[in-house]
């Protein structure tokens, strides 16, 4: 069974999302590169690059109570943000860019499911998503509305309970 993942080609709509998101974290990360921070005086010193002595592609002083901690290199791109050792804004921004980066619109956060627009079709509501989605656990199979529709359906029907979703 496979799940589509291919990254497709960049759209306007994707690179203006990328963008927003970038200036709400206050700065930009290249795809291969991951923030870093190091002591300076009463603040510190946030860039980007590989390592303490990699190559910097942005820096900014900024106070240290302005600065949110970041996750282990393992949490790039999780599916359920509710899995991270630090729950914040950047945290949370950084991992929802990263996924949508490579096309996947569907991240859990709990219970819930969080999806971004790409603005674009992309081939994630064809028959054979619905089958591969079709009696799996949430934790069987990547993040999808699939996956919430098919849990809540069989325990309507396993429990005989009334069911609801939020869709907004």
């Amino acid at each position: 069974m496979s799940f589509p993942g291919p990254p497709l080609p960049g759209s306007l709509a994707g690179e203006r999302l990328n963008q927003e998101l970038s200036e709400r974290l206050g700065c930009s990360s290249p795809e291969s590169q991951r923030p870093h921070t190091s002591r300076q005086a009463a603040d510190l010193l946030v860039g980007y690059g590989e390592g303490a002595g990699g190559p910097i592609a942005q820096t900014r002083v900024v106070k240290e109570d302005e600065v949110q901690p970041m996750n282990p290199p393992k949490f790039d791109m999780i599916e359920d943000m509710a899995m991270l050792t630090h729950l914040n804004e950047a945290s949370v921004l950084y991992n929802l860019k990263r996924r949508y980066s490579h096309w996947m619109i569907y991240t859990y956060s709990g219970l819930f499911c969080v999806t971004i627009n790409p603005y674009k079709w992309l081939p994630v509501y064809t028959a054979p998503v619905v089958a591969a989605y079709k009696g799996k656990r949430r934790s069987e199979a990547p993040p999808h509305i699939y996956s919430i529709a098919d849990n809540a359906y069989n325990d309507m029907l396993r429990n005989r309970e009334n069911q609801s979703m939020l869709i907004t």
